[in-house]
């Protein structure tokens, strides 16, 4: 098992969380980017720089990933291109995708798209909480038991 993360856009606080869950679970965390990626020298911990466009980083997940492994991503496209590999997907926020809740979410991804294609401004996400830490490692530490049984 390994946790892949879209690196580009993950919260710093969010990888810190998951440099210190690789040591403690010795699990490989790899983190996939289009920008060289600063992180602590470990064995478990490792990344990828792809080229620069559009998903490339996405891609480059989707083709190396395998069932059981974790992605962490806020992109509900790629969210749901790895479950349909059989992987888990995780938001930086804690929010799990599931086979379950997958076509909503892209439902209302896509509703929200068109909307501000046609001007509307929502707004971007809320700052990440401490609330959202919390819950984000609440959720890693739950798939981790999972998989160390």
């Amino acid at each position: 098992m390994k946790i892949w993360v879209d690196a580009d856009a993950c919260p710093v606080v969010i990888k810190d969380i998951l440099y210190r869950v690789a040591e403690r679970a010795e699990v490989m965390v790899i983190l996939v980017a289009n920008q060289a990626m600063n992180h602590p020298s470990s064995e478990f911990i490792r990344s990828i720089q792809v080229g620069r466009g559009f998903d490339v980083a996405d891609k480059e997940i989707v083709r190396q990933v395998e069932s059981g492994d974790l992605v962490v991503t806020a992109d509900i496209p790629l969210a749901a291109e790895v479950l349909a590999k059989d992987c888990f997907a995780l938001t930086p926020r804690g929010d799990r995708f599931t086979k379950n809740n997958i076509e909503a979410r892209l439902t209302m991804r896509n509703f929200m798209d068109t909307l501000r294609g046609s001007g509307e401004h929502s707004g971007g996400p809320p700052p990440l909480s401490a609330a959202d830490r919390r819950e984000f490692a609440n959720q890693l530490d739950q798939l981790i038991s999972k998989w160390q049984r």
